[in-house]
């Protein structure tokens, strides 16, 4: 067996190609456009990571998820959060049988390989908290009795930027948390039409075969092992150095804009993020492309900025641009 650079054998290599690419066609079938939705999904799955969207209704988000779950034979729960929503709604309880006078434990949603977690700015900071927990340490307790969360698991979080009243704001400290924050736009014209032709010739399905639970663990252990190259990582603790005011090229005013800059989370984010996306491209080593093509994507939700700078309505991936542009790639 050939093993390649980074310690991978060709033959996961290719059985890791057979994969993925059994996932795009899965995905293609049923979402009609959205690659960055895509590519934010499948390489936060390889990466072990969740995903925080940001858009209006209707761009095809539960839709993703449920295919998503569907192509790798996975368990799906969503979870409508509102107000009145509770810890316990979501985690799960113990119930009081009278007949027999014993308790039994009903798990929540939570425990599910993907979990559609809409509009968790309306679910209130204690529920906001425990869902967080659970994502954090891929467990629950209820009772006093500790249930690991299935594997491989994954929260999908959506949040409406156009509605107010009766929100919750994340915390940025809380939105660290997921490795990436996504942010979807319209479909194109063209896209919108494919959509409408597929609705009235109802064409969306998919004929290829699923892949496994087991298979996506071989691609997240396959994504860990990806090589990394001193200079690369060197490469990722520079900017995200240059995001707190430091670096090896400073930006002089970026703390005009930037209260906290990115903590060591976001450096792993983007090796991990870099390592997912160099395997979705065929690679066994990362270039400093995988580092920068979702820099937004890993670094906008990182960010606090000054309110000079929210006052100016300086977006975060203005700011995360200079910094790529400070530093230079290996």
């Amino acid at each position: 067996m050939q093993v390649a650079n980074g310690q991978i054998a060709d033959e996961e290599m290719t059985r890791a190609r057979e994969v993925l690419a059994r996932i795009g066609e899965i995905f293609s079938a049923t979402v009609v456009g959205q690659e960055s939705l895509y590519r934010a999904l499948i390489v936060a799955l390889m990466a072990r990571g969740h995903v925080l969207l940001e858009s209006v209704p209707g761009l095809a988000k539960t839709t993703a998820a449920v295919t998503l779950s569907e192509a790798i034979s996975g368990s799906f729960s969503r979870i409508q959060c509102t107000p009145d929503l509770m810890p316990n709604d979501i985690v799960g309880t113990q119930i009081y049988t009278y007949e027999t006078g014993t308790f039994s434990t009903q798990l929540g949603p939570v425990h599910a390989n993907m979990v559609l977690l809409d509009e968790i700015n309306r679910s209130s900071a204690k529920t906001q908290s425990a869902m967080l927990e659970a994502m954090q340490e891929r467990q629950t307790s209820i009772g006093g009795t500790i249930y690991r969360l299935p594997d491989p698991f994954m929260v999908l979080a959506t949040q409406n930027p156009v509605d107010e009243e009766g929100t919750y704001v994340l915390p940025e400290a809380q939105m660290d948390r997921f490795l990436l924050k996504e942010v979807l736009t319209y479909p194109t014209p063209s896209e919108e039409i494919e959509i409408l032709t597929k609705t009235a010739e109802r064409a969306f399905g998919r004929e290829t075969e699923p892949v496994t639970t087991d298979d996506v663990l071989f691609l997240q252990g396959i994504a860990s092992r990806v090589y990394v190259d001193q200079a690369i990582k060197a490469y990722v603790v520079a900017l995200i150095n240059t995001t707190r005011g430091g670096g090896p090229r400073p930006i002089p005013d970026i703390g005009r804009h930037v209260r906290v800059g990115a903590s060591p989370r976001g450096s792993l984010a983007l090796m991990r993020v870099g390592q997912a996306r160099a395997l979705l491209e065929g690679r066994n080593y990362v270039v400093p492309d995988d580092i920068r093509i979702m820099r937004h994507s890993v670094l906008r939700h990182r960010l606090i900025r000054t309110y000079d700078a929210l006052a100016a309505e300086i977006p975060p991936e203005a700011i995360i641009d200079s910094v790529f542009a400070a530093v230079p790639a290996p």
